[in-house]
């Protein structure tokens, strides 16, 4: 796992843990992470409270974890500890994710989320837009499924 420093992976997870709501079943496990993070043109960012990377050693508030394709980048997964949303750290995760994947050459970018995910004003912010629906993606336990939606964006000059 030469791609990710183990304290690295701890503080996804912890960030992991603390922010997806259980009874949705969209957090990955550490192995799912471990081996997203071992496949090539897949990448990561890790927050601090005020968005911009941690010192060495510090927590994590917040990460990214993303995958590249030519000139195409999917955000897989974003997630900010809840004590700490609603102060800028996603929104500013999200620049950095756009940063990161035009310097890689990515002109478009895309993400899925769940249909009714509170983040769905958050992507829209910064000029996401949706472009399809997967009906009953997402399973969850014995509840109903729900649908997944899917966003783009223009990743050239924003």
């Amino acid at each position: 796992m030469s791609s990710v420093m183990m304290d690295d992976l701890d503080r996804i997870m912890a960030v992991m843990e603390a922010a997806f709501d259980p009874a949705f079943g969209e957090a990955w496990t550490r192995r799912q992470v471990e081996d997203a993070l071992a496949l090539p043109n897949t990448h990561y960012l890790l927050a601090g409270t005020d968005g911009a990377p941690p010192a060495p050693g510090a927590p994590a508030v917040g990460f990214v974890l993303s995958r590249g394709v030519l000139d195409e980048e999917e955000l897989l997964l974003i997630a900010v500890d809840p004590a700490c949303r609603r102060h800028g750290v996603g929104a500013r995760l999200i620049e950095r994710f756009a940063d990161a994947a035009r310097g890689r050459g990515a002109t478009r970018l895309f993400l899925e989320m769940r249909d009714g995910n509170p983040a769905e004003s958050l992507y829209l912010r910064h000029g996401f837009h949706r472009i399809g629906r997967r009906k009953n993606y997402y399973r969850r336990g014995q509840g109903q499924p729900i649908d997944a939606i899917t966003f783009g964006r223009d990743n050239q000059n924003n």
